[in-house]
């Protein structure tokens, strides 16, 4: 794990190698255990790569950055981790290469050398690199297929220029960015972010989860973005339930055993919902006499409080516990840090709580965390994603199924008739028209659309599903884009803010490319139980109270209570989104100082948060950003 920054300039430019100290100072947290930097002139241009390191694999030199090839052709600034980077070694040497050290960076390294990017489907493990073809002239770029590892670039300043993280990228060229407002009232007015390769910030935007670009060195001709990876949603009907339910077991084991190789302390986030627990149940079965750490945020005297399902998953596997409760003052005072950290706007103060555990784990002398993020988008979690499942139902003209399913997903707790026919009669509309509806009825009633906005989304969105498949795509879709990618950036940002780094099994290769083509019935019941699969696949890691638990929570904190007694500046907090045509403040401060007085406002929680948030964020990036 690290941060990596690079840049290729045109003749005559400032030079990169100050601008790339410049981004890797402000990577410094992602990588406190060494720097390096490499500079070559390729083409009559300057190229600088360089890095910060988190010493994960190999704790000795041997794992520096940037990576030379032996032959001196190919440099190499890589973050992530390759987990079968054991595997792929001792494929490679009986294929006649030959190692210097013990790193998966050399791994990565060679295995580009020997295959090219053909080498990209037999990695496993979480990575975004950028690598530099001297003879032919290219700096490749490539991002991990569910886009666990960041990856930000721009052709601001002239030539091209890539960091980890946005504020780092900013640092690096070195000028006053313009506001991307596209972004930000899709962010204020529906709470949409990290949906598209677009950022908060005009001209920087995100390699795609799964994708790949080239930038041509010599013509300063950069690619358009080429996706590497996109699993196929047609159904296999070679498995009966169980024999899925007991592959999918092996497949979750052996991810949480690859998942496990560090030469450095490990523990794992506990929630106390059935991913997490299966996480923590699993490492267990795989390691029955290692010490298992769990970090968990607890919410006492509150309706979203988890702590009973903590400690029985923590009694279950004899863990020993680390809790975090957090208050509202504590949040007041750590806010600008965790807006520091994540980097851009962001959803609620859930992420604060998943901050302190990632704290907590620092301080109790953790490196690395196991986390149960992706199951929900690939097991059909959540609701249950009932109106896809309906609208596979009913492209197969099954009407007796769809009412039983009706019925069945309605008696779930928190569920009602009206919401499941509100999702279905969604799916009637398409998806970039749904938007446009949101924008419409959405409840800031705070906000007027500018003339010249183009509020349009810019996600990868395909085709038909095949027949009976909606629910399948949806999940696969989602992959990419909008939902799981703002979660892995949460995790990430909050994670490598106290040097430390998350993992998650489930979004490994082999099990999302076996749960994407099973029957949408292994994953949602015909009654409208979610997780179906995994509910049967994890009997005896996981305790049956917690499989078979009704509710989903996460981290959740109350955020209303703690919002309504900050005791926040609203003249100063408003003075952030004033200047924008497309916020009425005359509008929105009595009915802000209505909703933290506790009075009827038709404005939401979610709604002052992202206000207060996005204010935050802009008063923050000071004059990085132009007025």
């Amino acid at each position: 794990m690290c941060g990596i920054a690079g840049v290729c300039r045109e003749p005559g430019r400032a030079a990169g190698v100050g601008a790339v100290k410049a981004a890797l100072d402000a990577l410094k947290h992602r990588g406190p255990d060494d720097i390096g930097l490499e500079q070559r002139v390729v083409a009559g241009r300057e190229v600088v790569l360089g890095q910060t390191r988190l010493a994960v694999i190999d704790l000795t030199s041997g794992g520096h950055q940037p990576m030379v090839s032996s032959d001196g052709r190919h440099l190499l600034v890589f973050n992530g981790e390759i987990y079968n980077y054991r595997e792929l070694r001792r494929e490679l040497e009986a294929a006649g290469r030959t190692f210097a050290t013990r790193s998966d960076t050399e791994v990565l390294l060679v295995a580009w050398q020997h295959w090219g990017r053909d080498c990209l489907p037999r990695l496993r493990g979480m990575f975004a690199f950028a690598l530099l073809d001297i003879a032919q002239g290219t700096l490749t770029c490539v991002r991990d297929p569910f886009g666990i590892k960041p990856f930000h670039y721009t052709r601001a300043g002239g030539g091209f220029s890539f960091a980890s993280e946005l504020p780092a990228l900013v640092d690096l060229v070195s000028r006053p960015f313009e506001l991307n407002h596209r972004q930000v009232y899709r962010y204020l007015h529906l709470g949409f972010y990290d949906e598209s390769a677009e950022t908060f910030v005009a001209g920087i935007e995100k390699l795609r989860p799964g994708s790949l670009l080239v930038f041509d060195i010599e013509t300063g001709r950069l690619s358009d973005q080429e996706r590497w990876w996109w699993p196929s949603v047609e159904e296999r009907r070679d498995l009966t339930f169980d024999q899925a339910a007991d592959q999918l077991r092996e497949l979750v084991l052996d991810s949480v055993r690859l998942h496990l190789r560090s030469d450095v302390p490990l523990g794992t986030a506990l929630s106390g919902g059935i991913d997490s627990s299966v996480i923590v149940g699993a490492m267990r079965h795989v390691a029955p006499d290692a010490e298992v750490h769990t970090f968990s945020y607890v919410a006492r005297s509150s309706p979203v409080n988890e702590e009973p399902w903590v400690d029985l998953m923590n009694a279950h596997v004899g863990a020993v516990p680390h809790k975090v409760v957090a208050t509202s003052a504590e949040l007041l005072r750590d806010l600008d840090d965790v807006i520091r950290a994540q980097g851009e706007p962001f959803g609620s103060t859930s992420i604060y709580a998943q901050y302190r555990v990632f704290r907590a784990a620092h301080d109790a002398g953790v490196t690395v965390t196991l986390d149960g993020q992706g199951a929900d988008e690939l097991l059909a979690g959540y609701a249950g994603y009932p109106g896809y499942r309906v609208r596979s139902l009913l492209s197969q003209g099954r009407l007796a199924d769809v009412v039983r399913f009706a019925c069945g997903w309605s008696a779930e707790p928190g569920r009602t008739p009206a919401a499941l026919a509100a999702a279905t009669a969604a799916q009637v509309v398409p998806r970039r028209s749904r938007d446009r509806v949101r924008l419409v009825t959405a409840r800031t009633r705070v906000m007027t659309r500018p003339e010249d906005l183009d509020l349009r989304t810019t996600g990868q969105l395909v085709g038909d599903p095949p027949r009976g498949r909606h629910l399948a795509t949806v999940l696969r879709d989602g992959l990419v884009d909008r939902g799981l990618e703002a979660l892995l950036r949460h995790a990430d940002r909050n994670s490598m803010a106290f040097s430390i780094e998350s993992r998650v099994p489930f979004l490994h290769v082999d099990v999302a490319e076996f749960l994407l083509t099973l029957p949408e019935d292994y994953l949602v019941s015909e009654q409208g139980q979610t997780k179906r699969v995994l509910r049967a696949a994890m009997r005896g890691v996981v305790p049956d109270a917690i499989l078979d638990r009704r509710d989903k929570i996460g981290f959740e904190t109350p955020q209303g209570s703690w919002m309504q007694t900050l005791g926040l500046d609203l003249d100063a907090w408003l003075e952030g989104v004033q200047d924008y045509p497309y916020v009425d403040v005359d509008a929105l401060r009595p009915r802000v100082t209505d909703w933290l007085a506790g009075r009827r406002s038709p404005l939401d929680e979610d709604v002052v948060w992202r206000l207060l948030n996005f204010s935050r964020w802009r008063e923050l990036m000071g004059p990085r950003l132009a007025q």
